[in-house]
């Protein structure tokens, strides 16, 4: 956790243990152990690779190893008793809550290993409960540190991308730019990628999710861009869609202005409580009355924050109201094999009057090398 950050996160770490202590005491477990590091993050400000944090209704205590003795306790602070153990953390969180009388224990079971959900049992006497997304239903509504954090974080990726358009040419490759882009966003202060820069070109960019390749980027091409940045561990994630070599035909026009049009009126029309389906056809709807509905197979977008994927996911299967507070990417797209396609994307926050965007929304469609 940078400096900057530390007294913000002073205010919120005891406000977030408690909310998760008020869950636990309507259910019959009232100790959660957490395994998923964005998790204990988001609890204590531990930003280390390896721990195991455990909340009790009047302690919580994080347990790690050698390599971060020095750094546990400068990030944890007073918000838990830190336990370093230089053999085996789970043999002392065992002796931990032996030693609390903690009969039982409720762990995250969406995202523990057949290997950890055995040493979890092995840890209390009495029940190990599974439960799901007790941290991360809280970590949906974000506070104004969050919020800011992301929208830096979206700053930092539009500013690197903004550095890189003007060296993209035809006969570079996809990866020759995914490269720039990558030492543009590392030069501007993020702390890395949050997930491998999606550079596709020509006929690849039909691919939502392609890996960035060594292919030419030809004249007239479509050049698709999904990539984010990273403030103070929170990202963002933003797409542009442009066209290198040439003026745009009349079919890159239509399909552009088409995801152009279904972005920016979800993007603006999107609320807190509109179930996810509603949400998602705000840009669905659009991209189906001109033909292509079934060139949009995925959903409109999801949240994000500590991680890239997030809840909630706005998809047209799910009736969950959106959340209060939520931070959400809103990534309609048309892809047409063999062809190309079009997606935008930017991030969103559910502020209580209406949305606020984070990320430029700066859609208007480019041309490079012309």
């Amino acid at each position: 956790m940078r400096s900057s950050s530390r007294s913000a996160m002073a205010d919120v770490r005891a406000s977030r243990q408690a909310a998760i202590r008020a869950v636990l005491a309507v259910d019959d477990v009232p100790t959660l152990l957490v395994t998923h590091l964005p998790n204990i993050r988001w609890l204590t400000g531990f930003t280390g690779s390896a721990a195991l944090l455990i909340v009790g209704q009047s302690r919580t205590v994080l347990v790690s190893d050698f390599r971060y003795a020095t750094q546990a306790p400068a990030e944890v602070g007073e918000f838990a008793d830190v336990v370093i153990d230089r053999a085996n953390v789970w043999d002392r969180a065992r002796r931990i809550l032996a030693e609390e009388g903690t009969g039982s224990i409720a762990f995250e079971s969406h995202v523990v290993t057949v290997r950890d959900a055995d040493r979890v049992a092995g840890l209390v006497t009495g029940r190990a409960v599974a439960r799901r997304d007790i941290v991360e239903q809280l970590r949906q509504q974000k506070d104004d540190g969050e919020v800011e954090a992301i929208r830096r974080a979206a700053m930092l990726a539009q500013d690197a991308l903004a550095a890189t358009l003007p060296v993209i040419r035809v006969g570079m490759s996809e990866l020759q730019v995914a490269v720039r882009l990558e030492s543009e966003l590392r030069e501007r202060g993020s702390e890395w990628h949050p997930f491998p820069p999606i550079v596709a070109s020509g006929p690849r960019s039909a691919l939502p999710h392609a890996r960035s390749s060594s292919r030419t980027i030809e004249r007239g091409d479509l050049l698709l861009i999904d990539f984010g940045a990273q403030f103070e561990g929170y990202c963002s994630d933003i797409t542009r869609t442009m066209v290198v070599g040439a003026i745009p035909t009349l079919q890159q026009l239509e399909v552009y202005e088409i995801v152009r049009e279904a972005q920016r009126v979800a993007r603006g029309s999107i609320r807190t409580g509109m179930p996810a389906r509603v949400a998602d056809a705000l840009a669905r709807d659009i991209i189906t009355g001109h033909g292509f509905g079934d060139r949009f197979g995925h959903s409109l977008g999801h949240g994000i924050g500590l991680e890239i994927h997030e809840a909630p996911r706005i998809a047209s299967t799910s009736e969950t109201p959106m959340p209060l507070g939520a931070v959400v990417t809103v990534e309609p797209g048309i892809y047409l094999p063999g062809w190309g396609g079009v997606r935008l994307e930017d991030d969103v926050w559910l502020a209580p009057d209406g949305p606020v965007l984070l990320s430029d929304g700066d859609t208007e469609l480019r041309t490079l090398d012309t």
